[in-house]
């Protein structure tokens, strides 16, 4: 339980308070006080109206419910559905055209495509990684992974996988900066390009907007066996990273807060450091310089919680928690300070900016809430106007459907719009809970919505300006240890026009700017800016399976595949606050897994309970066969708590299956509810 101290009338975690005020303030110049009593006036001003949108969601979800379950038929019409919903306000009049007004931008968001990391604000030595991931080798992301056929054998250096990587690197050379004559292969000494303007310095070499460093180091294992000296091709790769407050982190309470805002802290001062063992020795991973005049770290954004949930760390004048998502913009910018007032030991937005992804938010009414309350934390902070700027996640239903009135209602700060396949497939489910039985899970990646939903979000985003001004974003791949696949399928993003997609790791992001090499993105946009905006009809076909008789059997192997990635990620997250890790799937492939894939699975048999596809008695077989499943694969953890044969007394166990039984009822379907009741009961009994 937190202790409390008062200040302006906020009961503020003493935690949390000795925080901002030994550690963030003073080198800011700011008194306490003053910032305290502009903190309570944000609150005062803003917590309501946080309360009344979420009211709102409750009240349209309601709607919703009530005309589905009255009209199934209709419900799975999208002309009837479009109608009912403009009736009842969730779809508002579209915009006349416009184009965002953002300003002081940096160029790795504008005018630059890349890859993108998101990492979660807990882990240091993550965050660190992800932060340094803006250079990586080329030649360890193909020795080391699947990205070539074949792998290394064991016991050092293998010289034949290690030459399928170097001539896999000349042939990217080859194709990216061609030489005057002859191929990279064939090089002994300094290269002639085809294009002497794609060089930027000696071995320093630009296309599409990304650099290419050859290393030359005659003195290292590979390069005195080169005929040139090669020793290593370093790829911009990360060109941005997202420093996550939300998804991939369990907070509950002021301590986890105060946690991952130091780690945040420590990046905007340059002075994060995170001390770990490696083969016997103690290394030190810290932020890494710029190299020759370049960037040497990804431009970092922070993203903040969503407008749903509260937080203990500070209770309002009504003894009610704070909205979360209000506390993260006041501290996280507060922080962000260091950065534009030039204290810490590296730039990180060299335009004088603030980037905040705001995840969650329901349609433009919410996104205006976002702005005016950056308008205000901008105010207390003596920020010129439209500083902070906002990256909107395109992840739920009711603002994918409106998503041009999003954009119009953050229009002079917003910095990207990205798709989030994941939560918005588990709000599609919950939306339309009452529809209708829905496919299989791995048949609503096939549905008519989803393809409408990436395109329509390319297709705003560039109508209404973006190209030039701001990242266009596609979602994650999730299979960190398939690189082969991701090579082979995720180059379809920036064949989309986004000029930036997220992936799982330092390496998926080496091996992924292959992909913004082989396309031009902003010429892509100029060729997709000129094809029409799809309707909405696409977007509002429900994926409801229609006339489907399931067997037991497929309704057992549906339901497995749901029970085990639920427990599998729960019991980390409950037992040992891992909001974001590699899960072995019901096949024992590692899969990144947040709250977003949480969701879909909880919402799937959730919706399968309430028509009938399966019973309580098929849902509660399934999650203890998947139990002990689970158990097996984390066998090896010593820190992990089994549950098979537990099942009463274990609260990952109870709070898998309250997602499930509980989920219809949920907020819109989410999740962190729930998981922040039982993690709070776990924390409290150990």
């Amino acid at each position: 339980m937190s202790a409390y101290c008062d200040r302006a009338g906020l009961q503020v975690a003493e935690v949390l308070a000795r925080f901002v005020e030994t550690r963030v303030l003073p080198e800011l110049a700011i008194e306490a006080e003053a910032f305290w009593a502009g903190a309570a006036d944000i609150f005062a001003r803003f917590a309501p109206g946080n309360r009344a949108l979420l009211a709102k969601r409750d009240d349209l979800q309601a709607e919703i419910d009530r005309w589905s379950a009255e009209n199934p038929a209709r419900a799975a019409d999208p002309a009837a559905q479009e109608a009912f919903l403009r009736e009842i306000g969730y779809l508002v009049p579209e915009p006349a055209a416009f184009t965002i007004g953002t300003t002081h931008v940096d160029a790795e968001i504008a005018t630059m495509a890349g890859p993108q990391l998101v990492v979660p604000a807990l882990n240091a030595r993550f965050v660190l990684n992800a932060a340094n991931a803006r250079w990586g080798s080329l030649y360890d992301a193909l020795y080391g992974t699947d990205a070539l056929p074949g792998a290394a054998k064991p016991g050092g250096y293998d010289s034949g996988r290690g030459a399928q990587v170097i001539a896999r690197a000349r042939a990217f050379l080859d194709e990216a900066v061609p030489l005057a004559a002859g191929r990279w292969a064939d090089l002994t000494g300094e290269p002639v390009l085809r294009d002497p303007a794609q060089q930027v310095a000696p071995w320093l070499y630009r296309h599409h907007g990304l650099h290419i460093e050859v290393v030359i180091d005659r003195a290292h294992p590979i390069g005195r066996d080169d005929p040139a000296g090669i020793a290593d091709v370093l790829l911009e790769a990360a060109l941005t990273t997202i420093v996550d407050l939300e998804d991939s982190i369990a907070a509950v309470d002021a301590a986890d807060k105060v946690a991952a805002y130091a780690n945040w802290l420590g990046l905007m001062r340059g002075d994060l450091e995170e001390a770990f063992d490696k083969g016997g020795r103690t290394m030190t991973r810290r932020l890494a310089g710029d190299r020759h005049g370049l960037p040497g770290r990804a431009l970092l954004f922070v993203r903040n919680v969503g407008h749903l949930m509260t937080t203990p760390a500070v209770l309002l004048a009504d003894g009610g928690e704070a909205p979360e998502g209000v506390l993260d913009a006041i501290i996280t910018s507060l922080i962000a300070l260091y950065d534009l007032r030039g204290l810490g030991r590296f730039r990180n937005s060299r335009a004088g900016s603030i980037y905040i992804v705001k995840p969650k938010m329901h349609g433009p009414e919410e996104c205006g809430f976002t702005d005016r309350l950056f308008d205000a934390v901008e105010d207390l902070l003596g920020l010129a106007r439209h500083t902070i700027k906002v990256g909107v996640m395109d992840e739920e239903r009711r603002t994918s459907a409106n998503l041009a009135a999003c954009i119009h209602a953050v229009k002079d700060r917003i910095a990207f719009i990205n798709t989030g396949f994941l939560d918005r497939t588990g709000d599609e489910i919950h939306t339309s809970m009452r529809a209708g039985p829905m496919l299989p899970k791995g048949e609503i990646k096939g549905s008519a919505w989803i393809k409408a939903y990436e395109d329509r979000n390319v297709r705003i985003g560039l109508a209404c300006g973006l190209s030039g001004k701001a990242q266009i974003g596609k979602g994650m791949w999730a299979a960190p240890d398939r690189m082969a696949d991701m090579l082979a399928q995720k180059g379809a993003h920036p064949q989309a026009g986004a000029n930036t997609a997220w992936v799982p790791s330092p390496t998926a992001a080496t091996l992924h700017a292959l992909h913004y090499h082989a396309t031009d993105v902003f010429a892509r946009q100029r060729a997709i800016a000129a094809e029409p905006v799809p309707g909405l009809a696409p977007l509002l076909t429900i994926p409801i399976a229609q006339g489907r008789n399931w067997s037991a059997e497929e309704v057992a192997r549906e339901l497995d595949n749901n029970a085990q990635g639920i427990l599998g990620y729960v019991v980390r997250w409950i037992d040992q606050g891992v909001g974001c890790s590699k899960v072995p799937d019901i096949d024992d492939v590692g899969l990144m897994e947040d709250r977003a894939t949480l969701r879909i699975s909880s919402q799937h048999i959730a919706n399968w309970l309430l028509h009938g596809v399966a019973s309580e008695a098929d849902v509660d077989a399934a999650l203890r066969r998947m139990a002990a499943k689970v158990d097996g694969q984390n066998a090896g953890d010593p820190r992990y708590r089994p549950m098979a044969g537990r099942e009463a007394g274990s609260l990952a166990f109870q709070a898998a299956r309250a997602l499930i039984f509980e989920g219809a009822a949920q907020p819109n379907g989410y999740t962190e509810p729930l998981l922040h009741r039982f993690r709070a009961r776990a924390k409290a009994a150990h």
